[in-house]
């Protein structure tokens, strides 16, 4: 099985969240998402200062064997997205929860956090 770090929350729609010191979250897709859609070739990522809804599809990754959406966990507004995919989309294989990051969010209601799932929740439903 693959590894999934304990110090992150998220999604049954295999979306990974990392929180920091502040509102901003950092996005980006489990190891389960990355073996479930195979070699990713393109990700299409949202603008910084895109307005976004928790439960929004603000990105969508091509891989060899399909068309994937990326849903925001968060409602808030995108700070930041990781530049590096463009040239080097593999790297969400390769690390997905490092240098394969997709996007961050600075988050509008931090609360929304409590509704992500931890590791064991997460990785319950995988079963």
């Amino acid at each position: 099985m693959a590894d999934y770090p304990e110090d992150l929350n998220y999604t049954s729609d295999h979306e990974w969240v990392k929180t920091g010191n502040d509102s901003i979250v950092r996005v980006g897709i489990t190891a389960f998402a990355t073996e479930a859609l195979g070699d990713i070739v393109f990700a299409s990522l949202p603008s910084v200062g895109d307005e976004v809804e928790a439960g929004d599809s603000i990105a969508e990754l091509e891989s060899t064997k399909s068309v994937s959406e990326v849903f925001t966990p968060v409602t808030g507004v995108v700070s930041e997205i990781n530049e590096a995919l463009a040239d080097n989309p593999e790297l969400i294989n390769e690390d997905p929860y490092g240098d394969g990051w997709l996007f961050e969010v600075d988050m509008a209601d931090e609360t929304q956090l409590d509704d992500l799932l931890d590791v064991t929740a997460y990785t319950g439903q995988l079963d």
